[in-house]
């Protein structure tokens, strides 16, 4: 006796490169599953790199527009996160070009206001959180970027490699210099010394 799963209850697990696909393929309406996967992690990426909230939501959707416009150059050769990266970095450099010069220094130091805080949340509201957030904003955009996407998009290697088009023992070395350069301006900071 086999015991078969109905079809009607059956699972059917898509994919990213399965939806993007099929979004290439004029099935727009499978974008909304991409979207629901990976606006809060996309928001979360850029408001590390822009410290503003309305920046990050206004370019969470600049990245799903881009995708929706240019799905005919999806490949599918790698994983859709790693593409869906390459756009919204560049979305993040056409941003930073077009507002160069137009906000403050302070406004770019602007603090980020969290949303209902989990008890783990709590204990980042003190000093040494707010100095770690300042130096993570003072880190050069590429070492900030490769921080975040490591750290706190929890990006392997192997794919930061193929986003940057870089070799893994280079990412390796970014993050270490990255993560090197991100203690000193710490101490700094901190008024404390550097070891």
């Amino acid at each position: 006796m086999t015991h078969e799963i109905p079809k009607s209850t059956a699972v059917h697990i898509m994919t990213d490169n399965f939806l993007m696909e099929e979004v290439k393929k004029g099935k727009v309406e499978k974008l909304a599953v991409l979207f629901e996967r990976y606006h809060v992690q996309l928001f979360n990426f850029f408001l590390r790199l822009t410290r503003n909230r309305g920046v990050s939501e206004d370019l969470v959707q600049d990245v799903f527009l881009r995708i929706l416009k240019y799905r005919i150059t999806y490949k599918g050769q790698s994983k859709f996160t790693v593409w869906m990266y390459q756009i919204a970095r560049n979305a993040h450099i056409d941003y930073l070009r077009k507002s160069k010069g137009e906000f403050s220094l302070d406004e770019q130091w602007e603090d980020v206001v969290e949303p209902e805080p989990t008890p783990s949340d709590r204990l980042e509201h003190g000093q040494d959180v707010q100095l770690m957030r300042e130096a993570l904003a003072r880190l050069p955009l590429k070492k900030r970027e490769v921080l975040v996407l490591s750290r706190y998009q929890d990006m392997k290697y192997k794919d930061i490699a193929e986003l940057f088009g870089c070799q893994i023992g280079t990412v390796k070395a970014h993050v270490h210099r990255a993560i090197k350069d991100l203690g000193r301006i710490y101490c700094e900071l901190s008024g404390g010394t550097v070891s």
